[in-house]
């Protein structure tokens, strides 16, 4: 957690120097005007501090200015850190399993542990295919978030598994559906984030009022819808899954494939949600605020399943160990 820790703040860094370098931009850009008014073209370009001209305009369908992002030490910094804290978080989930003699996500300390970690390993791997590493603050805060309320709240010694967790589908049902809320988890942030963009855009696009200005270097609102979109249909894919295989787990543990506990109906729900998220937006032309906040509901809808329906809700699925 404190290697986590320090690639927040490495991460938060970077998105203050993204604050100061629009700043810069703006004042050149008034300087600019003030020195010589000969044309709007020249008006919407400034050299930003890096030396190199940054431009003010994006997209043909949006009026908010955009500022060309540097890339600098302290994001290398922060992505070396997560990548460390990975490392340190990987070895602390295997040597957890190695200790129980079993998979490590089997309470919901365990479940904590193992899920945070592919969060993390989910950001990696994308970070490869797509630059988010301007989504490195709300990732490790998240992790962040949800590590300290395990190792606090959650954690519980280890002890042998009941009998209907001793089974094969404890591995299979259980880290699908982790890797499923891995997903839903960067989806989150990405709509998340789209909200506060595409509010920036819906103003008068003058970064002297903008109060994040950080903004103003991310991707647009429409990037960060269809980033969302794609991660949350590949989460979708994982939660069918886990879906079908926790209701083939429940007729080899209890005899039949579906039986309303409130944990399989919570899963369901989760389920629901998505496929409307994805359905409304692929069919009803849900975009915008509206496609953000069904993608944010849904990752509601997963922590209130690992949370208060683990902690408050009696049913077959009391295996939180606490």
């Amino acid at each position: 957690m404190a290697m986590y820790m320090l690639a927040f703040i490495a991460f938060a860094l970077d998105l203050a120097r993204r604050s100061a370098d629009v700043t810069a931009v703006v004042n050149e850009a008034a300087a600019g005007q003030v020195a010589s008014a000969s044309s709007s073209a020249e008006a919407a370009q400034a050299v930003g501090s890096s030396g190199r001209p940054v431009s003010t305009l994006v997209r043909a369908d949006t009026d908010a200015p955009q500022v060309q992002a540097r890339q600098s030490p302290v994001l290398r910094v922060a992505l070396a850190l997560t990548v460390l804290a990975f490392l340190l978080h990987l070895t602390a989930v295997v040597t957890r399993g190695v200790a129980a003699g079993r998979v490590p996500w089997a309470n919901m300390y365990e479940f904590g542990l193992t899920g945070t970690l592919l969060i993390i390993a989910v950001y990696l791997v994308v970070l490869l295919r797509v630059d988010l590493r301007f989504l490195g603050t709300f990732i490790t805060g998240l992790v962040l978030v949800l590590l300290g309320i395990a190792a606090v709240d959650f954690y519980v010694e280890i002890v042998p598994l009941p009998p209907a967790l001793q089974s094969a589908w404890l591995v299979i049902h259980v880290f699908v559906a982790s890797a499923g809320t891995a997903f839903f988890a960067l989806g989150f942030a990405l709509s998340v984030l789209q909200l506060v963009q595409n509010r920036r855009e819906a103003g008068d696009g003058d970064l002297q009022k903008l109060k994040l200005k950080f903004l103003a270097t991310l991707p647009t609102a429409e990037r960060l819808e269809n980033l969302a979109y794609r991660t949350n249909i590949v989460g979708f894919i994982l939660w069918t899954f886990t879906l079908m295989a926790g209701a083939i787990w429940a007729e080899r543990a209890w005899g039949r494939y579906w039986g309303w506990d409130t944990k399989e109906v919570w899963t369901f729900i989760i389920w629901v949600v998505y496929a409307g998220y994805i359905h409304a937006r692929a069919t009803r032309g849900w975009r915008g605020s509206r496609s953000a906040w069904l993608a944010i509901i849904g990752f509601t809808a997963v922590m209130f399943n690992f949370s208060v329906v683990n902690l408050f809700f009696k049913g077959l699925h009391a295996y939180s160990g606490l």
